[in-house]
């Protein structure tokens, strides 16, 4: 399993236990996240469908056996909420594998801290190396830590400015 960012264990765990749920449905486990959002606790696990796009049947048959799997392991002790979905067309970008499958496209990058005046810019995904993404932006080749990033996510020329 790759290096998470945050609720590392239970992300492992969690996907120890959908990984060969996953693949006996054909589908690939895009990433999978443990947040807390006000008072409640959001377990996320995006999927991919091998042939192309998730429907509503993929995501229903993968939650019902992660759920009994989830049950019987109990690996979370806090309540939250199971939510199995498609990670959609502008999908984060956050473990080495998905940097290395979207070389060369488009990118929106918001950075944690404003760098050198700058918030957020668009760039194209030139290389990955070790947590550092090479991109091209207006203004030349850049090269940027992942983790100074608040997010990084494929983008295209509909995206809405008025994301989070």
């Amino acid at each position: 399993m790759p290096k998470q960012k945050k609720g590392g264990n239970t992300v492992r765990t969690v996907y120890e236990l959908a990984q060969p749920i996953a693949d006996s449905l054909g589908l690939k486990i895009w990433d999978i996240t443990y947040d807390k959002e006000g008072a409640l606790r959001y377990l996320r696990v995006l999927i991919e469908h091998e042939d192309g796009a998730v429907d509503m049947d993929d995501c229903e048959n993968m939650t019902r056996p992660l759920s009994k799997a989830l049950d019987d392991a109990d690996p979370i002790e806090e309540q939250y909420i199971l939510e199995v979905g498609s990670p959609g067309l502008g999908r984060e970008l956050r473990r080495e594998e998905h940097f290395r499958q979207f070389i060369d496209c488009p990118v929106r990058v918001r950075y944690i801290r404003e760098h050198d005046g700058i918030k957020e810019f668009i760039a194209i995904i030139r290389g990955y190396e070790d947590g550092i993404l090479e991109a091209e932006t207006e203004q030349g080749m850049i090269r940027l830590d992942i983790s100074e990033t608040a997010f990084i996510r494929l983008y295209d020329d509909e995206d809405i400015d008025d994301e989070e």
